[in-house]
C-alpha cells in the first residue's frame, strides 16, 4: 500500500514547523549571565587592542566578504524551483555535509601549520560558509544574484557568530524580512562592518584560538571548522523554512 506523498508533505510540514518553533525560542533567550560576562571580559580586551589594529581587522574582512557577495569569486547556483519543503531540505543538506567535510579538512592542514598557517585560515574558512550558504540559499529556490539574497545570506552570518543579544536582534529581523528588506541599505558601504567583524571575530577566536598551535592544532582546527559549518549550515536551513512556511502561510 502506498503512502499519499501530499500525506508525507503535510507531516513533514508539521515537523518543521514544530522545529522551527523551537529554534525561533532559543534564539529569542535573554543573554545568560555567562554571556553577560564573556561580553564583557571581550569587549575590556578589545579597548586594549589599538584603533589601528581594529580597523585593519574590520578593513580584512569587510573585503573578503564583500568579495564573497558582490564579487564574481562564486558562480551563483541556479534556484531550484521545486515547491516541497522537504526536497528543498534534503538538496540543502547535501550541500552541508560536503562543506562541513571540506571546511574539516582545510581546519586540519592550516592547524598543523601553527600561527602562520592559522591566518591563512580565515579567509579560506570564511569562503567555505558562504560558499555552503549559496548553495543552501539555492536549494530552497532563492536567486543568489539578488543583493538582497546575499544580505539575507549575511544576517545568518550574524545569527550564528554573534553574541546573545545581537542574535535576539538579528532573529526579528529575519522573522520580518520581507518589510525589513525595503529598509535595507542600497549597497554594502553603509553595513557596519566594525560591529560585525568585533562580534565574528569574537565568536571564532574562543572556539578557534588554540588551533593556531602547532601539531595540536591540527585536530583541534578540523572538529572546530567542522562544528561552525555545520552550525551555520543549521541556522541557514531554519532561516529559509522560516521564509518558506510564511511564504506558504500566506498563500492559504
Amino acid at each position: 500500500m502506498s503512502i499519499n506523498k501530499e500525506y508525507i508533505d503535510q507531516q513533514y510540514e508539521s515537523l518543521a514547523q514544530k522545529e522551527l518553533k523551537v529554534w525561533l525560542e532559543k534564539n529569542k533567550k535573554s543573554p545568560s549571565i555567562i554571556n553577560r560576562m564573556t561580553s564583557g571580559t571581550q569587549r575590556s580586551i578589545n579597548k586594549i587592542i589599538p584603533d589601528k589594529i581594529h580597523q585593519a581587522v574590520t578593513y580584512a574582512i569587510e573585503k573578503m566578504v564583500k568579495g564573497v557577495l558582490i564579487g564574481n569569486k562564486f558562480i551563483a547556483p541556479k534556484p531550484f524551483l521545486g515547491g516541497q519543503l522537504r526536497v528543498k531540505e534534503f538538496k540543502a543538506r547535501k550541500s552541508i555535509k560536503i562543506y562541513t567535510r571540506t571546511a574539516s579538512v582545510e581546519g586540519a592542514v592550516t592547524g598543523a601549520g601553527g600561527i602562520l598557517m592559522g591566518f591563512a585560515d580565515l579567509p579560506a574558512f570564511l569562503a567555505i560558509k558562504m560558499k555552503m550558504v549559496f548553495d543552501i540559499s539555492a536549494a530552497f529556490g532563492h536567486d543568489t544574484k539578488d543583493f538582497k539574497e546575499r544580505l539575507f545570506m549575511l544576517h545568518i552570518f550574524k545569527l550564528t557568530f554573534s553574541t546573545q543579544k545581537t542574535r535576539n536582534e538579528t532573529i526579528d529581523i529575519l522573522e520580518n524580512w520581507d518589510e525589513y528588506s525595503s529598509t535595507l541599505p542600497d549597497n554594502l558601504d553603509d553595513f557596519d562592518w566594525r560591529k560585525f567583524q568585533l562580534e565574528y571575530r569574537d565568536y571564532m577566536d574562543l572556539a578557534k584560538l588554540a588551533q593556531m598551535i602547532p601539531i595540536i592544532g591540527a585536530g583541534i582546527g578540523a572538529v572546530a571548522n567542522y562544528r561552525l559549518s555545520k552550525l551555520l549550515g543549521k541556522n541557514a536551513i531554519q532561516a529559509y523554512r522560516l521564509r518558506h512556511l510564511q511564504k506558504a502561510k500566506k498563500l492559504d
